[in-house]
């Protein structure tokens, strides 16, 4: 089983600075990659200072030219919100400038607040996303392409410069629901889900899902994975442990208020509202804890065959606590589930950065 380090922005105060934010993800970035984490993961949201970057193929480019090795996978780019014909063309030039290390991870939106603010009412975020997926496909794969569709009507055009890699990057899904998820696999698409709630028999069905479609594809899913999305942190002590899901809890209270709320929004900054569910219970569906604990909690996802955890350490606390947290999950936790030996960022330590407990033992 792999990993992947969210570099999801929390943007509590305007007075840190977008390019400060951005240096930290960044940083966050070089450290995974010496460390040995599979890849990155780097949303789009835009107008909202939570999980806030406008610019994921921008910020795709930048973390390439400072990593040596690891994946980058936009988790997700929005496609409703962009027109295929341009945005296919950049897909194409961020792969070239990424050396063929991106990762195009596509959703359809999930914030009203944002999608219905930039022109795409969220009762036609399905269609559109439909529409607009099997255009970029078309154009990514074939030369002189026309289209007739209810959002899309266009003569034959040939985007520039043809993909290095055929068909461009490989694609994955974000989805939810079993049967999506069913249906998503059988059409070629790698999968990005989540149990949000924490709910393990929605998992189990999610992973069965993506197996069946697998098994009924013979051996043309083989190389097909399943990703899942976590909020996660280590924590050393018990005070820290309820520090950081304190930390958690509040970021939940301004995200259900984007996602599901009623989108309570001031000049950028979204309200942290109250929650029907209580910090307790939140708790137990978050992977924040110790080191061995982790290993354990994480091992049932091993157990089910997930192929990849997306972690997101990234929800409101400081960036020296990430980073640690990052270093500590590289060398405590990761090694017992890929086969590489854990790292010491020797870089790190020369910076005059503090090593783990199990870095010095």
């Amino acid at each position: 089983m792999e990993f992947s380090v969210q570099l999801s922005s929390d943007y509590p105060d305007k007075a840190y600075g977008g390019d400060r934010v951005y240096r930290d993800m960044l940083e966050q970035a070089k450290r995974a990659d010496d460390l040995g984490f599979d890849a990155v993961s780097v949303t789009e949201h835009h107008l909202v200072n939570c999980l806030m970057m406008p610019a994921p193929l921008t910020f795709a480019v930048k973390i390439a030219a400072h990593t040596r090795q690891i994946k980058i996978l936009t988790s997700v780019v929005v496609l409703p919100l962009h027109d295929m014909r341009t945005y296919a063309g950049e897909v194409v030039v961020a792969d070239i400038f990424c050396d063929g290390r991106l990762f195009l991870g596509v959703g359809r939106g999930a914030f009203k607040f944002e999608m219905e603010r930039l022109g795409v009412p969220m009762e036609e975020t399905r269609e559109r996303f439909d529409e607009s997926l099997d255009v970029l496909q078309a154009l990514l794969r074939e030369e002189e392409v026309s289209w007739d569709g209810k959002f899309y009507q266009f003569d034959a055009l040939t985007i520039m410069p043809r993909p290095v890699r055929p068909g461009g990057p490989p694609m994955m899904m974000a989805v939810m629901n079993p049967e999506g998820i069913y249906a998503c696999t059988r059409r070629g698409f790698h999968i990005q889900t989540t149990p949000l709630s924490g709910n393990h028999q929605l998992l189990v069905d999610q992973v069965d899902a993506f197996n069946r479609a697998k098994a009924d594809m013979n051996n043309e899913g083989d190389a097909l994975t399943l990703s899942l999305s976590r909020v996660a942190h280590v924590a050393t002590s018990e005070a820290e442990r309820t520090r950081k899901n304190r930390a958690a809890y509040d970021y939940y209270c301004r995200f259900d208020n984007i996602y599901l709320g009623p989108g309570l929004v001031d000049a950028g900054m979204i309200r942290q509202i109250p929650r029907a569910q209580s910090a307790e219970e939140l708790e137990k569906s978050l992977l924040i804890c110790r080191p061995t604990e982790m290993v354990d909690r994480l091992g049932r996802y091993a157990d089910l065959g997930i192929d990849r955890v997306i972690l997101n350490f990234n929800f409101g606390l400081e960036s020296s606590d990430t980073l640690e947290a990052i270093q500590c999950f590289a060398e405590e936790v990761m090694p017992h589930f890929t086969d590489r030996p854990a790292r010491v960022r020797d870089a790190f330590l020369r910076e005059g950065g503090r090593p783990s407990l199990q870095a010095v033992r």
